[in-house]
């Protein structure tokens, strides 16, 4: 069966021209021009991906990616937002919101065709890693039942802290997150925590893992929003 794709945009020539391409991709698509009729075809039709426009009439689009996070049904429906482009402040608020990725209008089909491929790839990948004990990439290896971590064969020594955001950033490869998004994830309920502590501990984790942590292959750093772990390939 072809994946089922929900493009949502108020503006149809831009919903006509993306469900046109991704159907020649051979997906299914499923268009909405507002964010109320978006959140009734998430329910109605139970697509594999949502395209959403944040600039949308009544419900916004961020509203419709919230209400898609909360519920259990939609929590992990993959989502990659449009935004205007240079808003960086809508790009940051969408991914704390939970979506997967964005594209900047004006975009290049074949670039959102790609994004689209690789957020259902990792999609695929994180159902998968809920089930597997050990996470492998490129020499590092992560044996989640005994929290070893090896690089090369040779055992790591990582502090609480780090094994828990190595496992959090490798159950969810590809994927980017804010400092603040992190703080939720992997601190928790933990008072008293600034933003700035995640950069001191992902500095902390690249000095043990990274052959040059100037230059990371496992932790990347997204310029102006936060970090994500390496795309696996």
């Amino acid at each position: 069966m072809p994946k089922k794709i929900l493009i949502v945009d108020d503006e149809k020539d831009i919903v006509d021209l993306i469900s046109y391409n991704l159907e020649k991709e051979g997906f299914a698509t499923i268009k909405a021009y507002d964010g109320e009729s978006a959140l009734k075809l998430v329910k109605a039709k139970r697509p594999d991906m949502v395209i959403l426009d944040l600039m949308l009439p009544g419900i916004r689009g961020l509203e419709v990616c919230k209400f898609i996070r909360k519920n259990p049904e939609t929590e992990t429906l993959p989502v990659i937002m449009l935004t205007a482009k240079g808003d960086q402040v809508d790009k940051i608020l969408g991914l704390e919101m939970g979506a997967d990725d964005y594209v900047t209008k004006p975009f290049n089909v074949r670039e959102l065709i790609a994004r689209i491929h690789a957020v259902l790839r990792r999609a695929e990948v994180h159902h998968d890693s809920d089930k597997k004990e050990q996470f492998a990439y490129k020499g590092l290896r992560y044996d989640y039942r005994s929290y070893d971590v090896s690089i090369d064969g040779k055992k790591v020594d990582l502090g609480p802290t780090e094994l828990k955001l190595l496992r959090f950033f490798t159950q969810h490869p590809g994927r980017v997150y804010t400092r603040d998004q992190l703080l939720d994830y992997v601190w928790g309920d933990e008072t008293f925590v600034e933003p700035r502590t995640v950069d001191v501990h992902i500095s902390r984790l690249r000095m043990a893992i990274e052959k040059d942590k100037d230059k990371p292959q496992y932790i990347l750093t997204v310029r102006g929003i936060g970090y994500k772990f390496a795309d696996l390939k």
